[in-house]
Parts: C-alpha cells; structure tokens; sequence
C-alpha cells in the first residue's frame, strides 16, 4: 500500500502542477506534509533545499528522496516515475495523435511553421552563448574551442559528450 501512497503523492502534484517542478511544490506539501505525515514541514524545507542546491528537476529529486526514506529503493523509483508519469502519458498520447495524422496537411503544416520557430531560437540562445563566452574568455580561446568543436563533432564524429567533458577539462586547466 505504501507504493501506491507515493505513487499517488507525486502523480496528482504532477498533473495539477502546472509550471513544472517550482508550480507542483506546494502541492506536494500538501501531500507529503498534511495528507501523509512522512515529513514535517521543517523536514520538507530541508529536502526541498537539498533538491534546489542540485542540478535537475526540482520535483524528481524531491520525489526521490522522499520514496526512498519511505519505502526504499523501490519507494525511491515509484515516487520519480510517478513525477514523469503525466508528462509522459501526455507525450505519448500527442506523439501518438500526430502520427496516426502525419500525412494530414494540416499536421505537415504545422509541422513547417515550427521548424522556423525552433531554429530561430537554436540560433539565439547559440548566439548569447557566443557572446557570453567571447566576453569571459577572450577572441583567441573562443576560437580556439569552436573550430577544436567543430572539428570533434564533424570531422572526427566524437559524442558530443565527450566534447563537453574535454571543454571542461580545458577551460579548467587553461582559463
């Protein structure tokens, strides 16, 4: 019974939860605090502190914890698949619209507008990334790390993963 009380606790805060992780918090105060009594209001403060100092959603980290101090790791995969759950159904659920209609005009049609729209944002967040980075690093080591990029990602195919980590490794040592 205790997996389906965390199953529960997450899965109504994140389909109510409209906003993401900072919108459903309240809501899982609610559940976790005043309906369940697996923590008290300083002991949620604590963990929700805990889950803002670390990177990812605020929500799964929270869901996490908390499945874990009440049912193990069991609890722990319950409470973060019952935070994922609702956007997942609704993925799934809109994924699988657009592909029964795929060759809808109206879906081709939409389709097209957006690439635009996702492009153009792409190319604006990659350009304030430039920036910012030309400001803190200087011309030279900007230039530096894009052609070196470049090179590791089309040239050499090497996962961009490894780009990002050797990035670090030399921003670290160098700047």
């Amino acid at each position: 019974m205790i997996y389906w009380d965390i199953f529960l606790a997450f899965f109504i805060p994140g389909i109510l939860g409209y906003g993401g992780g900072p919108s459903s918090i309240p809501l899982i105060e609610n559940e976790v605090v005043d309906r369940y009594g697996w923590l008290t209001v300083s002991e949620f403060s604590e963990v929700l502190a805990l889950g803002n100092a670390l990177p990812g959603p605020i929500a799964t980290k929270m869901a996490g914890y908390i499945g874990y101090e009440q049912a193990g790791v069991l609890g722990a995969s319950v409470g973060v698949f019952a935070t994922v759950a609702p956007s997942l159904i609704l993925m799934i659920a809109l994924m699988s619209l657009l592909y029964k209609f795929r060759e809808s005009p109206r879906v081709k049609r939409m389709s097209n507008y957006v690439r635009p729209t996702i492009a153009l944002m792409l190319g604006v967040m990659a350009f304030n990334f430039f920036a910012e980075s030309y400001e803190g690093s200087g011309t030279l080591q900007t230039l530096f790390l894009i052609i070196a990029s470049y090179l590791c990602l089309e040239k050499w195919k090497i996962n961009p993963a490894l780009v990002i980590g050797g990035a670090l490794v030399y921003g670290a040592l160098i700047l």
